[in-house]
């Protein structure tokens, strides 16, 4: 990827990781000019919230039938995920995101 598609980009991509609204922003906005760059930090956004809802119903259903707490820290997964994520879309890196980067490719 070249330095002017990621420079173009970089904007949306750290918005992408800001809320889902932030990311239905990206989308939205990255649906008419293509940017590679941004599509890459739209998609590991993407994974990032789905793995904040699988956490959290996950979570939810073990903590209120099983009296499982301990697990509870597991809720800070998606947060450190996503600034992650942002710190490397503003840093112009395409890297993708331990564990859960390469699912659904």
């Amino acid at each position: 990827m070249n330095q002017t598609t990621i420079n173009e980009g970089k904007t949306m991509a750290v918005i992408s990781y800001i809320t889902v609204i932030g990311l239905l922003i990206a989308y939205i906005a990255n649906n008419s000019k293509q940017n590679q760059y941004t599509k890459f930090h739209i998609g590991q956004s993407i994974r990032v919230w789905i793995l904040s809802i699988v956490i959290s119903i996950s979570l939810g259903l073990l903590s209120s039938l099983l009296g499982i707490h301990f697990l509870e820290a597991l809720r800070w997964l998606p947060f450190i995920f996503a600034i992650m994520g942002a710190v490397n879309a503003y840093n112009g890196k395409v890297t993708k995101l331990p564990f859960i980067g390469t699912i659904g490719e």
